[in-house]
């Protein structure tokens, strides 16, 4: 994976007024947390982060975040946790940094790129996107930006498994095999019911719940 790296200044205010200070001079709100690290309160700004997500193409960043405070600058391998954004404007509100080690498993979600058209789409079916993503465990440097799984020889009632996924060497997969990733439906047909479990259904939020984010 590509390494970047993002620099944060520490900041001692926090709150509302503070986080909105903070953007209008084009900054954004952060944290820095991970086991054993006492949590930092960071502002990076708004251009460079967004260059560096935009740089990456990816959803699980792994960056050097260059920390600058009064004692100097110190530099801490990181996860981009969480980006919270503003769902009318569409921009960045706040940033979670975790901090990670090279040599220490990590647990992802990981999306899930359906490549080519069925041959039973060209039947009359219709391909179905179960699930989107899987979640896995690996070294960070084990990651990849995608699972690409190629979806050509599906004819109608045809389906595809987690099981049947051959994961690239040093990842896990930390869901059940039996599971569907994509199937090809017969008009009118679908998924059965016990094969997505309702808490799965796909929901697209733009905003974290937690309040916190922005207070920070």
């Amino acid at each position: 994976m590509r390494q970047i790296t993002l620099g944060a200044q520490v900041r001692e205010r926090t709150g509302k007024g503070a986080a909105r200070k903070l953007r209008k001079s084009n900054q954004i709100p952060a944290i820095f947390y991970g086991p054993g690290s006492v949590p930092i309160m960071l502002a990076v700004d708004y251009i460079e982060l967004e260059r560096m997500t935009k740089l990456s193409g990816a959803e699980n960043i792994i960056l050097d975040l260059q920390v600058k405070s009064e004692q100097g600058e110190q530099t801490k391998r990181v996860m981009l946790k969480e980006l919270t954004v503003d769902p009318v404007k569409n921009t960045y509100l706040h940033a979670d940094f975790y901090e990670i080690s090279m040599d220490k498993e990590i647990t992802v979600d990981i999306p899930v790129r359906l490549m080519n058209t069925p041959i039973g789409v060209t039947n009359g079916g219709f391909l179905q996107h179960v699930r989107r993503e899987l979640t896995v465990s690996c070294l960070p440097g084990r990651l990849i930006d995608a699972f690409d799984i190629d979806v050509y020889g599906l004819d109608i009632g045809d389906s595809i498994h987690i099981r049947d996924i051959k994961f690239p060497e040093g990842i896990r997969c930390e869901e059940e095999d039996h599971l569907t990733v994509a199937v090809v439906s017969a008009p009118g047909g679908g998924v059965e019911e016990e094969e997505v479990p309702e808490e799965e259904v796909e929901v697209e939020t733009a905003v974290s719940e937690k309040d916190t984010a922005e207070e920070s």
